[in-house]
């Protein structure tokens, strides 16, 4: 048993998944993280970025910072979709969209708004002073946002890149989202590398795991009608 687990974790290690030590950004740490996004252009992209890393799939870093302008197509005011070419797990490059909803498009729209582009890419770096640079973020700086928002937030917790992902998958367990919806966004491949997080995340809502905080069941009084020895 111990040679197979242990064979289990290389292969989760060689397919990119040992990385179960980073903490999960569930619904409560991205809340909390989007608060401090209130300074000028910089938090309109951080805002921005993090809802379309999260909302939208709970998107690889690479992914996020290879979102072209021209991959966005606006439906209305609250959704847009965006389109995936070459990914970790389809290097096909066929173009898949994903939608974009409400809290999310809606700091698209800011962010847009703020720092105009017809062509390049999507989230760019600032200069000092919050000028908006034409040079794509790299994916240490994406990595550095989600820390540097964790920690003005007060969060405690491993942050990176990659917990938006996990928390993503995690917290659609925790809502009772369909599996098969939540693989159809996040484009994972194999269901045992997905399976782990959003079990957990369904595990938190479950009786099972309150069984001491749960108040036992109360016995019915018995019915003062009956004669005594009619009880049951």
């Amino acid at each position: 048993m111990k040679t197979l687990l242990r064979e289990a974790r290389k292969a989760q290690a060689r397919q990119g998944v040992a990385l179960r030590k980073k903490t999960a950004v569930v619904r409560e740490p991205l809340q909390a993280m989007l608060a401090p996004c209130t300074d000028g252009v910089r938090g309109l992209r951080d805002r921005a970025l993090l809802l379309l890393a999260w909302s939208g799939g709970g998107r690889r870093r690479s992914e996020v910072i290879g979102l072209q302008v021209d991959d966005l197509r606006r439906l209305d005011a609250d959704t847009w979709l965006y389109a995936l070419g070459a990914t970790k797990t389809d290097t096909g490059g066929v173009r898949r969209e994903k939608p974009l909803q409400r809290p999310a498009a809606q700091a698209l729209n800011a962010w847009l708004e703020a720092a105009p582009a017809a062509s390049g890419p999507l989230f760019r770096r600032l200069y000092r002073g919050g000028a908006v640079s034409r040079s794509a973020l790299s994916g240490d700086q994406v990595a550095r946002i989600v820390k540097r928002r964790a920690a003005l937030a007060g969060l405690d917790g491993d942050w990176a890149a990659h917990s938006l992902r996990l928390g993503f998958v995690t917290e659609a367990g925790r809502q009772g989202v369909p599996l098969g919806e939540v693989m159809a966004m996040t484009e994972h491949r194999s269901v045992s590398t997905v399976m782990g997080y959003f079990q957990a995340g369904s595990l938190l809502g479950s009786r099972a795991s309150q069984l001491l905080s749960l108040e036992p069941p109360v016995d019915p009084a018995p019915d003062a009608t009956l004669p005594a020895g009619d009880q049951p």
